[in-house]
């Protein structure tokens, strides 16, 4: 390896190691935010917010700038908050394909096909969906095997 390969090198893993720090630090931030975020309290911080917009509303004779500072601090939020949320959002479904396909992969009946579905296009979404379909029927109809679903009057018989 040369010198300038070498440099080279040193600068990809420079950049590459500044991306992994910002993207570890999104993430963090991003669940932080998601837990406080969807918590109650952050709703009643934001209907305060609200109300005290309001009620301030008579004494700016509720002009366009008191109007615009409601307007443009949502817009802000609303924006960031997209972000965080599909941050948070895509890491979840993540683990659960994960968790999920680790659960196929142990059940020796289970099809590994149905592993990485979400890889799959729309069509081969709905060609298995009608297949699954298909199978249900089947299994309804099926005489000899005992319904896995419960007959309303045997559930309602268990409640008691």
């Amino acid at each position: 390896m040369n010198k300038n390969q070498s440099k080279e090198s040193k600068k990809n893993e420079r950049e590459r190691d500044l991306f992994c720090i910002v993207s570890d630090a999104f993430r963090v931030f991003a669940r932080r935010c998601a837990v406080m975020m969807g918590s109650a309290w952050a709703f009643a911080g934001a209907l305060l917010v609200i109300l005290v917009w309001l009620v301030t509303g008579p004494t700016f004779h509720f002009s366009d700038t008191w109007q615009l500072i409601i307007n443009t601090a949502t817009t802000i939020i609303t924006f960031l908050m997209v972000f965080v949320i599909q941050n948070t959002q895509n890491r979840d479904a993540k683990a659960v394909h994960l968790k999920l396909d680790e659960l196929i992969r142990a059940i020796k009946e289970a099809r590994n096909e149905l592993v990485d579905l979400e890889d799959l296009s729309d069509d081969e979404l709905k060609s298995l969906e009608e297949q699954f379909r298909r199978m249900r029927a089947r299994a309804e109809n099926d005489e000899t095997r005992p319904s896995r679903h419960a007959e309303p009057v045997e559930s309602a018989e268990r409640t008691r």
